[in-house]
């Protein structure tokens, strides 16, 4: 009898996860497998449906090409750069907004607003705010100005100069939902262990390294994880800031390149932008996967 009930549960069970199921292999597994498939025919045409042939010939030619290395240059730098600060900042932010227990609410919908803006309304604001013009140096030059530095040309000039303007923007870009991550994560924190460090005379910042960190490990290791795959996935941000041709701006990222390849101006290689995606897939699970090795250690659950 007791076997019946385990059976017809499992079945229920089974019935509801139903709708997921299908949406996932038809949206994610499939679409996944396809991609997989493409990336091995060579000279792929979409129109005839008809390939040359079947070998590695699409990742040697994406590997090689100079616009995919640069790609993945600069998508490297934004993901070293702009994951661990935007996390440390968000960090610093959310332990001060705990200890404002007045304005907490008012604070926390300050720094949330950007989260609900568009992101290439605000990507066309800050182009705005670095941009220089034959008829404006642009408000951040104007402020370097009146500091006694020279005026530069963040969104057409030199490549650091477009570098700083992409990390500074997806750092203030991603700030807000880490905020409220964290913040709800902070006072979650069973308010014991800080009555217990107080007993025992324990200064703020042993009792933050101690006790707060540890307790909000899960929260901040889901923030990395979720900061690199989302830094990978960077495209519609840089062409709010450089425009459509990046690779001639320099600012292409792995995800404009297979775009590029699929639909810009070098469009129609489905082959090349399969290979691509796979190779992008490839350094993303790599990635997660030493992230769980590591949080094995420092993560506490």
């Amino acid at each position: 009898m007791m076997k019946k009930i385990l059976k017809n549960n499992n079945l229920k069970g089974w019935l509801y996860l139903l709708p997921a199921i299908l949406f996932l292999g038809v949206f994610m597994v499939y679409p996944l497998i396809d991609v997989f498939i493409y990336s091995f025919e060579e000279g792929y045409n979409f129109a005839s449906q008809t390939y040359q042939g079947v070998g590695l010939y699409n990742y040697s030619y994406v590997l090689h090409d100079p616009y995919f290395l640069q790609a993945v240059k600069n998508t490297f730098i934004l993901v070293i750069i702009t994951v661990p600060l935007s996390t440390g900042i968000a960090l610093l932010i959310s332990v001060g907004l705990s200890s404002v227990e007045k304005l907490r609410n008012l604070f926390q919908t300050i720094y949330f607003l950007p989260y609900v803006t568009n992101t290439l309304a605000v990507g066309l604001v800050f182009m705005i705010l670095f941009k220089k013009t034959a008829y404006s140096d642009g408000l951040i030059n104007l402020i370097i100005g009146w500091f006694g530095g020279s005026t530069v040309d963040f969104i057409d000039g030199p490549y650091w100069a477009k570098m700083f303007v992409l990390c500074f923007y997806t750092v203030w870009v991603v700030l807000p939902f880490k905020i409220l991550i964290l913040t709800s994560a902070l006072s979650s924190v069973n308010q014991q262990y800080y009555n217990a460090a107080k007993v025992d005379g324990t200064s703020k910042f042993r009792t933050f390294m101690r006790i707060t960190l540890p307790m909000i490990s899960p929260m901040i290791f889901y923030l990395v994880i979720t900061g690199f795959i989302g830094a990978f996935k960077a495209y519609s941000d840089v062409v709010a800031l450089f425009g459509t041709d990046l690779n001639a701006a320099e600012m292409n990222t792995i995800v404009g390149y297979v775009y590029d390849m699929l639909y810009g101006d070098s469009g129609g290689y489905p082959s090349y932008a399969s290979a691509a995606a796979i190779i992008l897939f490839a350094i993303v699970l790599t990635i997660t996967c030493i992230n769980l090795l590591i949080s094995k250690k420092n993560v506490h659950y």
